[in-house]
């Protein structure tokens, strides 16, 4: 063993510079470094030791006027417990050949680098404040990094380039300006156990041909996406489907993987897959996420195999353009928008897999794309469980679709195929309106509140095999110009007409049992026909068919039995009867030559024999609860007054509309606890300035009624005096009329309401506009608020006018205009919304220049506000527009000096 060499500022027998030692140094030798600092440059060129003799941190080596503090090119050594702090560009530390080992080393300045072919190691290290580069690994190098962490690096934590093949295991990386770890070129990396957090650009970043492997990594605490995976990463290992159920297509890894990973709390998407790429996620955690939870666009290519989302702001799972993905098990639960969306023409898969609670439709398939659904489950959602629109394609099998607001599946313009599902818990079970001929076969439709299948008009639909039950209006509703084929299905225990066809509607209907209606088992409207054949109608609350005037249907093998009344006819029907029987009906007026036909087997399983509820008579309508698939999603309560909560300024608006909910309240626990209600005028007043909410006041206003169960809808109607009078003397009262009906159910807001009746005009038109609205509320005062709105003095005189609105508007709200902290307000929530950042000068400067504008008769208050942020943004353009490189912040900051120049009078 060679004899050692110290080093140490002053002492007898010593070496005053680690550069000396290190020159007369023998292979092999260890150099013991004394305390101190040392501005020096050293190269290892040897197989030495250079290590800090009183431990780690006490010496410190800076880089001198020409290179890096440490270079290597050694086939060996080891250097312990220095600090290694670079200058300007250099790196602090340069490896450019052979296995060095650094151990316990605090690296600073600009960082670490890696080239060639070395094979270094870094074992316990610190990398801080390092430049824009913490680690760089490039060439063709395969350094090994254990329990090292890297922080408070300007742009990129760790990059990979070239065709380096790192190893990296218990790395932390933080704080960093750019990319926390990005690889790139024809990079390879192995990640197991690491931490990227904080980042300002994506925390991992994988781009150009580059393929690495993450194990067990945690991902998140960051502003911006978790990992991009672009250009053509892992393109390379993309598989073809292995027949032999082994290898990716049963849940191994391939192209840029990820497994058991967890990616949490991001300001942007969790995953986000572009270009060419290809990746796979194997048994990952995603969740609390700003954005989406995964993303496929382009042409990439994706895998995800026991992998769940949980709480996006976004989607759970998003694809777009040419983009492939087949998810195998795991969930997407809790998604602010779809659970799984899908648009252009992508194409995804999912096999055993749930989506649960979003807030937007489970499962929406727009555009071209192809949707598949096998074993899945989607539940609990406002609106549809799976929707397709434009020209996708859903093909469902064995999947269950539980709870939902809205559609169960609802086909708008795309193309459905579903087998084996089941539907329950939805307004309306399937609504098909489409020009291509979905097929519905082996599923079952229960516990609708609505219908149970609605064939829209024109829409041709084949239904085979399938039972609805349970419903809360007709079990199959056939409408309008439909061509829809029912074959051995059944339907049992609606609340209303069990098989309903309308007007030229001319469905094929086959071996279908209809039993339990409350109303009709087979409702045929005016001009509609359709042939039914060996159906099997029994336990109807009104007669077992209908016929209505100029209806054509032909009824032939069909049998009618237990039931009040097997056939009512209505004038001018021309039905055909060919061998139908009719069995333990106590009112028939089936034809004699009807009759004849043999018995029909017993009804299966799914034809359930309900006693008849023992009503009969004349011509009776199909009971259809919801005609629709398109309705509103019914809020809580909770919601939207939180929704009014949040609102700027407005403080006595707020409380006035809170003390009205109280009231209301109460209205309705005394009316149904059978007491004298207090009185109570919907109907309201809203005078302030312009630009000061009433109209999102408005909204909201009719949603807390919706919410209360005081409106059937609670949506908004706007008028005005232009869409309210007439030009001529009996056009006004009509043309009122129409705009009141539309917002039956609903909310009606006349903004500057005075404008109907105009100061010193006594024959003026609008006069009829008030007496027409005067009688409608009076005609329909549980189906409608009227809110008027305007200038507080002008709407005194409004409501003096006319005695009936004295009476009906016994309520004012009153707006006032938003003080400078509140525009202030409003001008930061519209630059947050459209992602500019303003500091706190910028603030200060807003608040300032609100405080001088003139509040004169063209001041609009939170108008005013959004046109002062876009005056900003333009302004804000020139400004960055001339910069050579304009920075990130560059982008997204608005200075004091963005602000326009206040107005002078």
């Amino acid at each position: 063993m060679s004899a050692g060499l110290r080093v140490a500022p002053r002492g007898w027998g010593t070496y005053k510079t680690i550069v000396a030692a290190v020159r007369e140094a023998p292979e092999g030798a260890v150099i013991s470094v004394q305390p101190g600092t040392y501005t020096e440059s050293v190269v290892l060129d040897r197989d030495i030791t250079l290590a800090a003799e009183k431990g780690r941190g006490t010496v410190r080596i800076v880089a001198g006027a020409h290179g890096p503090a440490l270079t290597v090119q050694s086939p060996g050594g080891r250097i312990q417990g220095l600090v290694l702090e670079g200058r300007g560009k250099e790196p602090a530390v340069l490896v450019t050949a052979g296995a060095v080992e650094v151990n316990g080393c605090e690296i600073t300045g600009a960082g670490a680098q890696v080239t060639g072919t070395a094979t270094p190691v870094f074992r316990d290290c610190e990398l801080h404040h390092t430049g824009d580069i913490g680690l760089y690994l490039a060439g063709d190098s395969r350094a090994v990094v254990e329990n090292t962490g890297i922080s408070d690096v300007d742009a990129v934590g760790i990059l990979v380039d070239h065709g380096a093949s790192p190893t990296l295991t218990r790395v932390s990386v933080t704080r960093t300006g750019g990319h926390g770890i990005r690889i790139t070129g024809a990079a390879r990396a192995a990640l197991e156990l690491c931490a990227v957090t904080h980042t300002g650009a994506a925390a991992v970043a994988v781009d150009d041909s580059a393929r690495p492997v993450l194990r067990t990594c945690r991902i998140g605490d960051s502003e911006a996406g978790g990992v991009v995976i672009t250009g053509d990463a892992g393109a390379d290992t993309a598989p073809d489907d292995d027949a032999a159920g082994e290898g990716p297509s049963a849940g191994g890894e391939f192209g840029v993987a990820l497994r058991g990973c967890e990616i949490a709390r991001t300001g942007r998407d969790a995953v986000h897959v572009t270009g060419r790429a290809v990746a796979s996620l194997i048994d990952c955690r995603i969740s609390d996420i700003r954005a989406a939870g995964v993303v496929a666009t382009g042409a990439g290519r994706l895998r995800l195999h026991d992998t769940t989302t949980t709480d996006t702001s976004g989607s759970g799972l998003a694809a777009g353009g040419e983009a492939q993905v087949e998810v195998r098990g795991g969930a997407f639960t809790r998604s602010g928008a779809n659970g799984v969306y899908a648009a252009d023409t992508s194409r995804l898969s999912l096999v055993d897999c749930a989506v649960t609670v979003s807030a937007f439709t489970g499962v929406h398939a727009g555009d071209g794309s192809r949707v598949t659904l096998h074993d899945s489950r989607v539940q609990g959602t406002p609106e549809h469980g799976l929707r397709s629109v434009g020209q996708a394609m859903l093909t469902l099998t064995d999947t269950k679709i539980d709870s939902t607001e809205l559609c169960g599946i609802e086909v708008d313009g795309g193309d459905l195929s579903a087998r084996g599902c089941r539907i329950t818990k939805a307004t309306t079970g399937i609504a098909l309106r489409t020009e291509h001929r979905p097929l519905v076969d082996d599923c079952s439709v229960s516990s609708c509140s609505g219908v149970g299948i609605d064939i829209g008009a024109g829409t041709t639909a084949l239904v085979v095999d399938t039972r609805v039950t349970g419903t809360g209006a007709a079990g199959v509703f056939v409408r309008e110009g439909a061509g829809a084929w029912l074959t051995d299905c059944s339907i049992t225990d609606t609340k209303g007409t069990g098989l309903v066809v309308q007007a030229k509607a001319a469905p094929r209907v086959r071996g279908t049992t209809v039993t339990g209606t409350a109303k009709n088992g087979v409702y045929i409207a005016d001009n509609a026909a359709g042939r039914f054949e060996e159906c099997d109608i029994s336990a109807t609350g009104f007669p077992a068919v209908y016929v209505g005037s100029a209806a054509t249907p032909l009824l032939r093998g069909c049998r009618i039995h237990d039931t009040d009344e097997d056939l009512k006819l209505a004038d001018g029907a021309d039905p055909t009867f060919e061998r139908c029987r009719v069995d333990d009906v106590k009112i028939s007026t089936m034809p004699e030559e009807a009759l004849g036909g043999e018995p029909l087997p017993a009804p299966g399983a799914g034809a359930l024999a309900v006693a008849p509820g023992g009503r009969g008579g004349g011509p009776a309508t199909p009971d259809v609860k919801s005609t629709g698939t398109r309705q509103a999603r019914a809020e809580s309560l909770s919601e939207v007054l939180a929704e009014l909560g949040d609102l700027i300024g407005l403080e006595s608006v707020k409380q006035d509309v809170s003390t009205m909910v109280k009231v209301m309240q109460l209205v309705r626990q005394r009316t149904e606890a059978g007491l004298a209600a207090p009185p109570l005028s919907r109907h309201l007043v809203f005078a302030g300035n312009p630009g000061t909410g009433k109209t999102t006041v408005a909204r909201l206003y009719g949603r807390i009624l919706a919410a209360l169960g005081l409106l059937s809808r609670g949506h908004l109607i706007e008028a005005d005096r232009g869409s309210l009078v007439g030009e001529y003397v009996g056009h006004t009262a009509p043309k009122t009329t129409a705009v009141f009906k539309r917002a039956l159910g609903g909310v009606l807001f006349i903004d500057e309401a005075y404008a109907l009746t105009p100061a010193g005009q006594g024959n003026d038109y609008g006069r009829e506009a008030i007496a027409t609205l005067v009688k409608l509320m009076e005609d329909h005062r549980d189906d409608v608020v009227i809110i008027v709105a305007g200038y507080p003095d002008e709407m005194e005189r409004f409501v003096d006018i006319n005695p009936g609105l004295a009476s009906r508007f016994t309520r004012t709200l009153m707006f006032d205009d938003y003080g400078s902290e509140e525009l202030g307000r409003i001008v930061e929530f519209h630059a947050a919304k459209h992602e500019y950042e303003l500091p706190d000068d910028t603030r200060e400067a807003l608040l300032g220049y609100f405080g001088e504008l003139v509040r004169d008769d063209r001041f609009g208050n939170g108008r005013t506000a959004r046109q002062i942020f876009q005056r900003m943004t333009e302004r804000h353009a020139q400004r960055v527009v001339e910069l050579v490189e304009p920075t990130t912040d560059d982008l997204v900051t608005l200075l004091p000096d963005d602000l326009p120049p206040v107005a002078v009078e």
